[in-house]
């Protein structure tokens, strides 16, 4: 399990592993979900609050992939706020993959408890480094409007370190890319993975 601040370098960490990445950020609710939350000052959905999130189905879509290597996923336009479609992600005989995304700490204890976890990891670096990162990709990716994207990028900036201690609660392991790497590895070697898959 890959969690951290957007933009926090989790995607890019993830295929890096060489391991099969479910992107957990396709389990966002649609923009017409009534069940948003909203933004206290009126700009609309909050889209950095989990409840945006639709964590049954990305707790199911784990579970398939640990028990039969497949799962048939979402997949979701961050810029229209909508699902446009479905894939199948196959994990090809991996013994591993990587659950990645915004609100991986969510599920990490119900991963826990129904054997699935092999780690859970929080990617964590300077505030500063991640704004700039995240509002480059987001500005690049047209995900929303500029004066929005820059609006959400300083009030996460403001927040960055009491999510990594959100997710640190939550059972997530708070490091920096170089030993999230390494504990990766770890994970996959014949001592640490059983027969079951795991994230």
């Amino acid at each position: 399990m890959l969690t951290g601040p957007s933009g926090s370098g989790k995607t890019s960490l993830a295929a890096h592993s060489g391991l099969p990445v479910l992107n957990l950020d396709d389990f966002y609710k649609e923009g017409t979900d009534p069940t948003l939350p909203q933004l206290p000052d009126g700009g609309g959905a909050d889209w950095d609050a989990p409840l945006s999130w639709d964590a049954g189905a990305a707790l199911a879509a784990i579970a398939a992939l640990c028990r039969t290597g497949r799962a048939d996923v979402p997949v979701y336009d961050i810029a229209t706020s909508a699902r446009t479609g479905a894939s199948g992600l196959d994990l090809g005989g991996a013994r591993l993959f990587i659950a990645e995304g915004i609100f991986a700490a969510e599920v990490i204890e119900d991963c826990r408890a129904a054997g699935l976890l092999a780690d859970a990891l929080c990617l964590r670096g300077r505030p500063t480094t991640t704004f700039r990162r995240r509002l480059a990709r987001d500005l690049r990716e047209g995900r929303k409007s500029a004066p929005y994207l820059v609006r959400r990028g300083l009030r996460l900036l403001r927040d960055e370190r009491s999510v990594v201690a959100r997710h640190t609660a939550l059972g997530a392991h708070p490091c920096a890319g170089p030993e999230a790497l390494a504990r990766i590895a770890a994970a996959g070697t014949p001592d640490t993975v059983g027969t079951a898959v795991r994230s």
